[in-house]
């Protein structure tokens, strides 16, 4: 049994095996993975932070289940929301320095993705235990918006509906995002798939040790 659960994005191939050696840990696998050698990077110290999640992009955040839920039936759900989902086809990726941390963002019109996102936060909400005092304080730690505060009472979850940025995380908080930005654009750039499809939801489980694992892998057959 695991502790908490999330639906993620997570890329396959040679961007997904690259994407795991850069941040150290193999979601699919479970295993962690031997960083590569960049001169003058230390990647392990960069991506301490985003490591125990995955190469991944967010797609419902990580929860508690609520009682009475079983995780049986969460992967039933996940498998039927995925089944009435259409593939989603996005003109590529890129390697942007955000607010403070180096991402992979897409490129091109994310409406198709958003809405995605949100019915799945919408539909799988009811196995989502509410979050304690202690997370919502954790999350009030930085600043949010009334939007985001709204989502963070409704949802569990500041970043979600309007509020929701789909990115793939490679590095924790730095203070030089943006001469990051070209080392690790190096690193990515040749394994990126443009376009970049979404093809399947990966239903994720964290370990004890606070590590993510696949689950299962569900496809987006709606429309098929």
């Amino acid at each position: 049994m695991f502790e908490r659960y999330a639906i993620y994005v997570t890329p396959q191939g040679e961007f997904a095996a690259r994407g795991a050696a850069w941040l150290g840990w193999d979601v699919q696998a479970g295993c962690a993975v031997d960083h590569p050698q960049i001169e003058g990077l230390d990647v392990a110290s960069l991506t301490q932070a985003p490591r125990k999640y995955g190469l991944h992009g967010t797609i419902k955040p990580p929860f508690f289940l609520a009682d009475g839920m079983s995780v049986d039936a969460l992967q039933q759900a996940v498998a039927a929301v995925a089944a009435d989902l259409p593939p989603l086809h996005l003109d590529g990726l890129e390697v942007r320095a955000l607010a403070g941390f180096v991402a992979l963002t897409p490129v091109g019109d994310q409406t198709a993705l958003a809405r995605m996102a949100a019915l799945v936060v919408t539909q799988l909400d009811e196995f989502r235990a509410p979050p304690c005092a202690q997370e919502l304080a954790r999350r009030r730690k930085l600043p949010l918006s009334a939007a985001q505060e709204q989502h963070l009472e409704k949802w569990g979850y500041p970043y979600v509906m309007d509020q929701f940025r789909f990115h793939i995380t490679l590095t924790g908080k730095v203070t030089d995002a943006a001469r990051l930005r070209a080392p690790v654009a190096a690193h990515f750039d040749p394994v990126l798939p443009r376009p970049f499809d979404v093809t399947s939801l990966t239903l994720v489980g964290q370990d004890s040790a606070g590590m993510f694992h696949e689950i299962h892998r569900y496809p987006l057959s709606g429309g098929n």
